[in-house]
């Protein structure tokens, strides 16, 4: 093996994850995602966070509504806690070199991978002949987000494990392609109270942006009073919280409620059961909205801020995207040449 290629013992920790700029940022998205980047980002691990706004063009995007959604996402990020001086924050479509891996890799992985993937099944369905080919293909740019940084480990929900699963694939297959060790095999992050944030209406549900009912979710610009009524009127049964975390089987809201307060209070489930075990929702949703409202309210606060003038969040992502280049380059410098590419 050449003495240019790393070798997987070189690999340093590393930590990307991404979060698509589709506008209308929820609960679950901080919890599930920007709370637990910013738990990373505090071990001293190197952390790159990106706004995936080129897997956002899979589908048809009204241009200015993207625009506002990638800035408003960016605010999310530094309003949850992302220091842009501990943290490489930035924009996909300002690093070239994520499309450039992701067209390497789609020369990598097969077409199979790509048929068994989920999410084409879920938003292509019946009408495949009319979905995008970046619909079908996007697992493949995905995988280059993270492998274009050697990232180690990928911080992500539950839905999103086939993704990193198809990574390793494509990493594996790359390696065993060229006689290399150059990609690291990547592992999903999946942990936390509540990694999967559900409907205040319907503890079956995922919480999202796109249910018709606003009262479904928090949504990260809500006031505190809205954030207090929309928990108050979360659906709930009849029965006392149990003091251990088995007596929430079959009780989907209320696993859900308490899985919320576990997250934003930095608990266990079985923590906050000790606590609450025996009180009825009239006494818990009180505790839980006032909780709520004090970590969610200076969010909303610092993102209404940033939202008033852009010019902050520009030169944030310019410095973010300079920072990533200088990671990202090299890497598929090396890339091209491992492959054969003249002139890399």
């Amino acid at each position: 093996m050449n003495e240019a290629v790393q070798t997987s013992s070189d690999f340093t920790p590393r930590v990307f994850s991404g979060i698509q700029p589709s506008g209308g940022l929820t609960l679950g998205n901080y919890l599930g995602a920007m709370k637990r980047f910013v738990d990373t980002q505090e071990t001293g691990v190197q952390s790159i966070y990106c706004m995936v706004d080129q897997h956002a063009i899979t589908v048809w995007q009204d241009p200015a509504k993207l625009r506002h959604a990638t800035y408003e996402l960016c605010a999310g990020y530094i309003a949850s806690g992302l220091n842009p001086d501990k943290s490489i924050l930035f924009n996909q479509s300002q690093v070239p070199e994520h499309a450039q891996l992701g067209w390497m890799f789609n020369c990598v992985a097969r077409m199979g991978w790509m048929q068994r993937m989920t999410q084409w099944k879920d938003k292509a369905g019946k009408n495949s002949q009319n979905a995008s080919l970046g619909l079908f293909a996007y697992p493949a740019l995905m995988a280059a987000d993270i492998l274009l940084y050697h990232a180690t480990h990928v911080p992500v929900g539950e839905d999103q494990k086939q993704h990193v699963e198809l990574t390793r694939d494509i990493a594996t297959k790359f390696n065993h392609d060229y006689g290399v060790d150059f990609f690291p095999i990547p592992e999903p992050v999946i942990e936390g109270a509540a990694t999967r944030v559900m409907s205040l209406r319907d503890g079956t549900k995922k919480m999202s942006k796109s249910d018709p009912s606003d009262a479904s979710r928090i949504n990260l610009r809500d006031d505190a009073d809205t954030i207090a009524k929309k928990i108050r009127k979360a659906k709930t049964d009849p029965e006392a919280l149990p003091s251990e975390a088995d007596g929430l089987e079959g009780r989907p809201e209320a696993r859900n409620l308490v899985n919320i307060y576990a997250a934003l209070n930095d608990q266990s489930v079985d923590q906050v059961l000790a606590e609450v075990g025996g009180k009825q929702f009239s006494e818990f949703k009180p505790i839980l909205a006032d909780l709520a409202v004090a970590k969610l309210s200076p969010i909303s606060g610092e993102m209404s801020r940033l939202m008033q003038d852009t010019t902050e969040i520009d030169a944030i992502l310019a410095k973010g995207a300079e920072r990533a280049r200088e990671i990202a380059t090299p890497i598929l410098k090396e890339t091209y040449r491992i492959v054969g590419m003249v002139g890399a």
